[in-house]
């Protein structure tokens, strides 16, 4: 699984707060929203063809999908963040060349709330 840029990221992230498919356009204004009143090179109000652009990318990474049936075109995630963040979990601990240590390591990180429903999960 590719790995997200940020200005990818960003986009992602609204995609996945929005319930329904929306326009680049929208998606545009809303990471001009998120961005403004900071004093990076980011608040720079970004053109709706680079936002296309990262839109493309992402389809082609098979995390987005756009709706062609209407115009503009819209677009939404294909699968929720949850799922997302599962398989990239996945991925990295299906390259370690030791699992075992991996997991037990990421295990001796949690909190203990999370190592409660780590227990909860694994008992169903």
């Amino acid at each position: 699984m590719a790995t997200l840029g940020d200005l990818e990221r960003a986009v992602m992230d609204l995609l996945w707060e929005h319930q329904e498919a929306i326009t680049a356009n929208t998606l545009r204004d809303l990471l001009s929203q998120r961005t403004s009143g900071t004093n990076s090179a980011e608040a720079r109000p970004l053109a709706v063809t680079t936002v296309l652009t990262v839109l493309s990318r992402l389809e082609k990474k098979g995390l987005v999908e756009r709706e062609r049936s209407t115009r503009p075109h819209r677009y939404c995630a294909v699968t929720s963040r949850e799922d997302h963040t599962a398989e990239l979990m996945l991925e990295v601990l299906g390259s370690a060349p030791d699992r075992e240590a991996v997991l037990a390591r990421f295990i001796g990180t949690v909190s203990a709330g999370e190592a409660e429903t780590l227990r909860k999960l694994l008992g169903r």
